[in-house]
C-alpha cells in the first residue's frame, strides 16, 4: 500500500511542467515583523514610488542646452530669376504667331497685349512660377506664360535701315540691308558683332544696329 501510494506521488508530480518552468508574479515587498521568532525578523522599506504611489521629483542635470540658432535665409539676388536662378534681364524669342500678355501672372489677369510675330525678342524682366514679364523693343508687354517664350535667340533691326557685312567688320562688303523692325536669327555674337540670318540672307551687324542683344554677350 505505501508502495502504491509513493508510485501515484510520483505519478502526480510527473505530469506537470517542472517547477522551474513556471514563472510566478513577485511578491511585492512590504514591512513585516516576527515578535516570537527566535531571531529579529528582516525589515525591507518601501520606495517613495510605493509609499507614495508617484514618483520623486527628477532632479535638474544641469542647465538647459542652448536653443539653435535658426539658419539666416540669404538674400536673393535681384540679378537673378526668382524662378530660373538665371539672369534678369535676358532676352528670348516668342515661340508662336500670338501670346498674351497679362496685367499679372495668371489667367485671370486681363489681357493688355497681344504679340503677333514670332520669333520675335522679347526681354523678360520678371519670373513669378510659369509666368514671365516681358517687354518688347518698344517697352510693351505684361505676363506672358513661359511655354509661349523660346530660348532661340532673335534680334530687330533697331535703326532706320542697317546694313549687315559679310565679315565683323565695317570695311568688308555688304552684303544686304534691313530696314527697322526687320526680325532676324541670331547665329552667334561676340566682340560687339552678331551674324544673323533674313529671308535666307547671311551677313554681320554691330550690337549697336540692333535690339535683343547686350553689347559684352557672347553666343555660340
Amino acid at each position: 500500500m505505501l508502495k502504491a501510494l509513493v508510485t501515484g506521488m510520483a505519478l502526480i508530480a510527473g505530469t506537470g511542467p517542472a517547477l522551474s518552468d513556471v514563472i510566478r508574479p513577485k511578491p511585492r515587498p512590504v514591512l513585516v515583523s516576527a515578535p516570537t521568532a527566535p531571531a529579529a525578523a528582516e525589515t525591507v522599506p518601501l520606495t517613495a514610488t510605493e509609499a507614495t504611489g508617484t514618483p520623486p521629483a527628477m532632479r535638474p542635470l544641469g542647465p538647459p542646452a542652448p536653443l539653435a540658432a535658426a539658419p539666416v535665409a540669404e538674400p536673393r539676388d535681384p540679378n537673378k530669376g526668382a524662378v530660373t536662378n538665371l539672369p534678369l534681364p535676358r532676352y528670348v524669342s516668342l515661340k508662336s504667331g500670338e501670346g498674351n500678355a497679362r496685367r499679372g501672372p495668371g489667367l485671370s489677369h486681363r489681357i493688355d497685349w497681344v504679340f503677333t510675330r514670332v520669333g520675335m525678342p522679347l526681354k523678360i524682366t520678371a519670373e513669378h512660377g510659369h509666368w514671365r514679364r516681358v517687354e518688347d523693343a518698344e517697352g510693351v508687354g505684361g505676363w506672358v506664360h513661359y511655354a509661349l517664350l523660346s530660348g532661340v535667340r532673335s534680334v530687330m533691326v533697331a535703326e532706320d535701315m542697317a546694313t549687315f557685312y559679310s565679315r565683323d567688320d565695317t570695311t568688308s562688303l555688304a552684303a544686304f540691308q534691313a530696314e527697322r523692325g526687320v526680325v532676324a536669327r541670331v547665329i552667334g555674337c561676340a566682340d560687339g558683332w552678331c551674324r544673323v540670318s533674313v529671308d535666307g540672307q547671311r551677313g554681320w551687324a554691330p550690337v549697336s544696329s540692333l535690339w535683343g542683344v547686350t553689347a559684352d554677350e557672347v553666343i555660340d
